[in-house]
């Protein structure tokens, strides 16, 4: 069995209710992300960020989430009934490690890539509300294990006024 990501209690008070709710069922279920996000048809990535509070749910996604987890419909239909607080957990820079290494991803190469992006793509910017995401596994033939984080947004050009 897989081990399966927890809530860090560090971020318990700066998460919506949901969050302590999903993942105390997600925890005695011990189901991943991934099979999680089987069931609901949707993304891993956006899965954790409904845990999280940073993404949305639909009504099929709360009926999933219930059945999954085993947790009562009304609860959730109760926790999850508003709009998503979105970039509210963290602090500036980040103190978590992996979430760190990401910042100075963009800290060392986010000159880069808008030079490329508006090379390619002329004055504007990336969406990161009509945007996916996902995270792969790449193992090399030295057996090293890579990260393949794979972002995609919506090119949105500046407008002329």
């Amino acid at each position: 069995m897989s081990r399966i990501s927890t809530l860090d209690s560090t971020l318990a008070d700066r998460l919506p209710v949901q969050a302590l709710t999903l993942f105390e069922a997600k925890a005695q279920k011990q189901l991943t992300f991934e099979q999680i996000a089987k069931e609901l048809g949707r993304n891993e990535v956006a899965v954790a960020a409904i845990f999280y509070g940073q993404a949305q749910t639909s009504p099929e996604d709360v009926d999933a989430l219930a059945r999954v987890l085993g947790i009562e419909k009304s609860k959730l239909e109760g926790q999850l009934a508003g709009y998503p607080f979105r970039g509210q957990t963290m602090d500036m820079p980040p103190k978590e490690p992996l979430i760190y290494r990401l910042y100075e991803v963009v800290q060392n190469y986010g000159y880069a890539y808008k030079a490329i992006l508006n090379e390619k793509f002329g004055d504007g910017i990336m969406s990161a509300i009509s945007f996916s995401t996902k995270v792969e596994k790449e193992t090399d033939e030295d057996g090293s294990n890579w990260a393949v984080i794979t972002m995609r947004g919506k090119w949105l050009p500046f407008s002329r006024f």
